[in-house]
């Protein structure tokens, strides 16, 4: 099975929402679905976020605006897949991070380190366990040791009740891939790979 890896770019913009359109969310409730808009900045306090309409409009324009960072996988130029990558200095001040992030450390004022955040990972039902997401993975370190990041970091969910979902990823794919757990709390894990 041929799947291509490619940067989210503007010209992605239709196939990004419609990927959100029609893949469910582990809850499969439509009014749930995200299009990852509360990950990308702080622009979110100026927008209405409070129905998926909404979100798809957002998406659609931060999409255009290049303000989304992640990558899509494609089978047969059609999208089976999301990550959400970003820049973790960027995330400090968007909406989710400041609702369920507080346990992740930062670094220090002025130390220069660069980390590349992982945030979420969404696969068609129909792709799941075909290696997309270690595809994800590989091709998010490859690029961030390229744009002289020091590190990836992820955030995979610590309870077992959130095992099934793709969103956080798992930790044996983080452990796999060179991944080590840098800090454990009562909410989740934060695991990073050095880079150099």
């Amino acid at each position: 099975m041929a799947i291509e890896i490619r940067k989210l770019m503007p010209e992605h913009a239709d196939e990004y929402v419609h990927f959100f359109d029609i893949t469910p969310h582990d809850d499969n409730v439509d009014e749930n679905k995200c299009y990852c808009v509360c990950w990308c900045n702080e622009d979110y306090k100026s927008k209405d976020l409070s129905t998926a309409e909404n979100r798809r409009e957002c998406a659609f324009e931060y999409v255009k605006g290049n303000n989304v960072q992640g990558y899509l996988a494609f089978k047969d130029d059609v999208v089976v897949g999301w990550c959400n990558a970003n820049t973790k200095a960027d995330c400090l001040k968007c909406a989710s991070w400041q609702r369920f992030m507080d346990y992740v450390p930062l670094e220090e004022p002025g130390s220069d380190i660069k980390v590349k955040s992982i945030f979420c990972f969404m696969i068609a039902p129909e792709m799941k366990r075909q290696g997309i997401a270690t595809q994800f993975l590989e091709r998010v370190c490859k690029d961030a040791a390229e744009d002289g990041f020091d590190f990836v970091e992820a955030y995979p969910y610590k309870e077992s009740s959130y095992q099934s979902s793709d969103f956080g990823g798992h930790f044996e794919l983080y452990k796999k891939m060179g991944f080590y757990v840098s800090k454990e709390t009562k909410q989740g894990l934060v695991m990073r790979k050095q880079l150099r």
